[in-house]
Protein backbone atom coordinates (compact mmCIF):
# COMPACT_ATOMS: atom_id res chain seq x y z
CA UNK A 1 0.00 0.00 0.00
CA UNK A 2 1.35 3.42 -0.99
CA UNK A 3 1.96 5.86 1.83
CA UNK A 4 -0.27 8.96 1.75
CA UNK A 5 1.17 12.22 0.48
CA UNK A 6 2.31 14.20 3.52
CA UNK A 7 1.39 17.89 3.53
CA UNK A 8 2.06 20.96 5.67
CA UNK A 9 -0.28 23.94 5.29
CA UNK A 10 1.28 27.37 5.82
CA UNK A 11 -1.07 30.35 6.12
CA UNK A 12 -1.49 33.01 8.77
CA UNK A 13 -5.28 32.83 8.44
CA UNK A 14 -6.69 30.04 10.59
CA UNK A 15 -9.91 29.93 8.57
CA UNK A 16 -7.94 29.18 5.40
CA UNK A 17 -5.87 26.48 7.08
CA UNK A 18 -8.94 24.86 8.58
CA UNK A 19 -10.84 24.94 5.30
CA UNK A 20 -8.04 23.40 3.26
CA UNK A 21 -7.28 20.79 5.90
CA UNK A 22 -10.94 19.81 6.30
CA UNK A 23 -11.12 19.06 2.61
CA UNK A 24 -7.79 17.23 2.33
CA UNK A 25 -8.61 15.13 5.40
CA UNK A 26 -11.53 13.62 3.45
CA UNK A 27 -9.11 12.16 0.91
CA UNK A 28 -7.16 9.06 2.06
CA UNK A 29 -4.32 9.73 -0.39
CA UNK A 30 -3.32 12.80 1.64
CA UNK A 31 -2.13 13.27 5.21
CA UNK A 32 -1.82 16.75 6.69
CA UNK A 33 1.08 16.40 9.15
CA UNK A 34 1.17 20.01 10.32
CA UNK A 35 -0.06 23.57 10.08
CA UNK A 36 1.92 26.78 10.43
CA UNK A 37 0.83 30.38 10.83
CA UNK A 38 4.29 31.80 10.15
CA UNK A 39 7.38 31.13 8.11
CA UNK A 40 9.45 30.38 11.18
CA UNK A 41 6.95 27.77 12.35
CA UNK A 42 6.81 26.27 8.86
CA UNK A 43 10.57 25.78 8.77
CA UNK A 44 10.50 24.01 12.13
CA UNK A 45 7.71 21.68 10.99
CA UNK A 46 9.44 20.89 7.70
CA UNK A 47 12.63 19.98 9.54
CA UNK A 48 10.61 17.70 11.80
CA UNK A 49 8.39 15.97 9.23
CA UNK A 50 10.18 16.32 5.86
CA UNK A 51 6.81 16.46 4.06
CA UNK A 52 6.16 15.70 0.42
CA UNK A 53 4.38 19.01 -0.16
CA UNK A 54 4.07 22.40 1.54
CA UNK A 55 1.11 24.61 0.66
CA UNK A 56 2.58 28.09 1.04
CA UNK A 57 0.91 31.46 1.52
CA UNK A 58 3.14 34.39 0.56
CA UNK A 59 2.10 37.28 2.78
CA UNK A 60 2.62 36.53 6.47
CA UNK A 61 3.91 38.40 9.51
CA UNK A 62 7.66 38.04 9.97
CA UNK A 63 9.28 35.80 7.39
CA UNK A 64 7.33 35.93 4.13
CA UNK A 65 6.50 32.99 1.90
CA UNK A 66 9.34 33.59 -0.55
CA UNK A 67 12.05 33.50 2.12
CA UNK A 68 10.32 30.56 3.80
CA UNK A 69 10.27 28.66 0.51
CA UNK A 70 13.97 29.30 0.04
CA UNK A 71 14.78 27.99 3.52
CA UNK A 72 12.54 24.95 3.12
CA UNK A 73 14.31 23.93 -0.08
CA UNK A 74 17.63 24.15 1.75
CA UNK A 75 16.37 21.92 4.56
CA UNK A 76 14.49 19.44 2.39
CA UNK A 77 15.14 19.63 -1.39
CA UNK A 78 12.70 16.77 -1.95
CA UNK A 79 9.82 18.76 -0.46
CA UNK A 80 7.75 20.45 -3.15
CA UNK A 81 6.37 23.91 -2.40
CA UNK A 82 3.02 24.82 -3.91
CA UNK A 83 2.24 28.52 -3.54
CA UNK A 84 -1.40 29.08 -2.60
CA UNK A 85 -2.08 32.80 -2.49
CA UNK A 86 -4.35 35.65 -3.52
CA UNK A 87 -1.57 37.62 -5.21
CA UNK A 88 -0.68 37.30 -8.87
CA UNK A 89 1.55 40.26 -9.67
CA UNK A 90 5.14 39.99 -10.83
CA UNK A 91 6.64 41.11 -7.52
CA UNK A 92 5.20 37.95 -5.96
CA UNK A 93 5.18 35.42 -8.81
CA UNK A 94 8.79 35.49 -9.96
CA UNK A 95 10.52 35.65 -6.56
CA UNK A 96 8.44 32.69 -5.37
CA UNK A 97 9.28 30.59 -8.42
CA UNK A 98 12.96 31.55 -8.24
CA UNK A 99 12.98 30.59 -4.54
CA UNK A 100 12.05 27.04 -5.51
CA UNK A 101 8.25 26.79 -5.62
CA UNK A 102 7.14 24.23 -8.18
CA UNK A 103 3.62 25.58 -8.58
CA UNK A 104 1.75 28.83 -8.17
CA UNK A 105 -2.02 28.74 -7.77
CA UNK A 106 -4.58 31.22 -6.50
CA UNK A 107 -7.04 30.82 -3.68
CA UNK A 108 -9.98 31.34 -6.01
CA UNK A 109 -9.30 27.96 -7.65
CA UNK A 110 -11.65 25.10 -6.88
CA UNK A 111 -10.53 22.43 -4.42
CA UNK A 112 -10.27 19.75 -7.08
CA UNK A 113 -7.72 21.93 -8.88
CA UNK A 114 -5.73 22.22 -5.66
CA UNK A 115 -5.80 18.45 -5.26
CA UNK A 116 -4.56 18.00 -8.81
CA UNK A 117 -1.77 20.54 -8.21
CA UNK A 118 -0.62 18.57 -5.15
CA UNK A 119 -0.59 15.30 -7.07
CA UNK A 120 1.35 16.88 -9.92
CA UNK A 121 3.84 18.49 -7.54
CA UNK A 122 4.72 15.12 -6.02
CA UNK A 123 5.46 13.88 -9.56
CA UNK A 124 7.64 16.90 -10.20
CA UNK A 125 5.12 18.54 -12.53
CA UNK A 126 4.42 22.27 -12.55
CA UNK A 127 0.97 23.80 -12.09
CA UNK A 128 0.42 27.49 -12.75
CA UNK A 129 -2.84 29.37 -12.49
CA UNK A 130 -3.75 30.49 -16.05
CA UNK A 131 -3.18 34.15 -15.19
CA UNK A 132 0.22 33.35 -13.70
CA UNK A 133 1.15 31.18 -16.68
CA UNK A 134 0.39 34.02 -19.07
CA UNK A 135 2.63 36.39 -17.13
CA UNK A 136 5.47 33.88 -17.07
CA UNK A 137 5.10 33.29 -20.81
CA UNK A 138 5.14 37.02 -21.54
CA UNK A 139 8.27 37.38 -19.45
CA UNK A 140 9.99 34.57 -21.34
CA UNK A 141 9.09 36.30 -24.58
CA UNK A 142 10.74 39.46 -23.33
CA UNK A 143 7.46 41.31 -23.07
CA UNK A 144 6.62 43.51 -20.12
CA UNK A 145 4.56 41.10 -18.06
CA UNK A 146 3.78 43.84 -15.62
CA UNK A 147 1.84 46.00 -18.09
CA UNK A 148 -1.18 45.56 -15.96
CA UNK A 149 -4.00 43.86 -17.89
CA UNK A 150 -5.95 43.86 -14.63
CA UNK A 151 -6.05 47.65 -14.73
CA UNK A 152 -8.27 47.31 -17.76
CA UNK A 153 -10.76 45.52 -15.51
CA UNK A 154 -11.27 48.69 -13.48
CA UNK A 155 -14.10 50.98 -14.45
CA UNK A 156 -13.41 54.67 -14.94
CA UNK A 157 -14.99 55.41 -11.56
CA UNK A 158 -12.94 52.68 -9.82
CA UNK A 159 -9.78 54.16 -11.32
CA UNK A 160 -10.78 57.56 -9.89
CA UNK A 161 -11.30 55.99 -6.47
CA UNK A 162 -7.98 54.13 -6.76
CA UNK A 163 -6.11 57.39 -7.35
CA UNK A 164 -7.81 59.09 -4.41
CA UNK A 165 -7.01 56.17 -2.10
CA UNK A 166 -3.38 56.42 -3.18
CA UNK A 167 -3.42 60.09 -2.24
CA UNK A 168 -4.56 59.23 1.27
CA UNK A 169 -8.23 60.20 1.15
CA UNK A 170 -10.71 58.43 3.42
CA UNK A 171 -13.98 56.97 2.17
CA UNK A 172 -15.91 60.00 3.39
CA UNK A 173 -13.47 62.36 1.69
CA UNK A 174 -13.70 60.39 -1.54
CA UNK A 175 -17.49 60.47 -1.34
CA UNK A 176 -17.42 64.24 -0.93
CA UNK A 177 -14.92 64.70 -3.76
CA UNK A 178 -16.87 62.54 -6.22
CA UNK A 179 -20.32 63.60 -4.95
CA UNK A 180 -21.43 60.04 -4.26
CA UNK A 181 -22.51 58.23 -1.10
CA UNK A 182 -19.98 56.70 1.27
CA UNK A 183 -21.64 53.30 0.79
CA UNK A 184 -21.03 53.61 -2.93
CA UNK A 185 -17.39 54.37 -2.24
CA UNK A 186 -17.16 51.28 -0.04
CA UNK A 187 -18.55 49.23 -2.90
CA UNK A 188 -15.96 50.62 -5.29
CA UNK A 189 -13.16 49.96 -2.81
CA UNK A 190 -14.31 46.36 -2.38
CA UNK A 191 -14.33 45.85 -6.14
CA UNK A 192 -10.86 47.38 -6.47
CA UNK A 193 -9.44 45.07 -3.78
CA UNK A 194 -10.96 42.07 -5.53
CA UNK A 195 -9.83 43.00 -9.04
CA UNK A 196 -6.29 43.87 -8.00
CA UNK A 197 -6.07 40.85 -5.67
CA UNK A 198 -4.84 42.93 -2.75
CA UNK A 199 -5.90 42.76 0.88
CA UNK A 200 -6.32 46.36 2.02
CA UNK A 201 -6.19 50.06 1.16
CA UNK A 202 -2.49 50.29 1.96
CA UNK A 203 -1.68 47.69 -0.68
CA UNK A 204 -3.93 49.53 -3.13
CA UNK A 205 -1.93 52.70 -2.55
CA UNK A 206 1.40 50.90 -2.87
CA UNK A 207 0.22 49.28 -6.08
CA UNK A 208 -0.85 52.65 -7.56
CA UNK A 209 2.47 54.31 -6.72
CA UNK A 210 4.53 51.37 -7.99
CA UNK A 211 2.72 51.38 -11.32
CA UNK A 212 3.07 55.15 -11.68
CA UNK A 213 -0.64 55.62 -12.28
CA UNK A 214 -1.03 58.32 -9.70
CA UNK A 215 0.83 61.50 -8.84
CA UNK A 216 0.70 63.14 -5.46
CA UNK A 217 -1.75 65.98 -5.29
CA UNK A 218 -0.43 69.37 -4.27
Amino acid sequence: MTDPISIIIVDDHEVVRNGVRAYLDTLPEFKVVGEAASGEEAIRLVAEHIPDVVLMDLIMPGMDGVQTTREIKKISPRTQVVVLTSYHDDIHIFPALKAGAISYILKDMKMDKLVEAIRRAVSGEVTLHPFVASRVLRSLRGENADEEPILADLTERELEVLKLIANGLTNSQIAERLVISENTVKGHVSNILSKLHVADRTQVAVYAWQKGIVKREQ
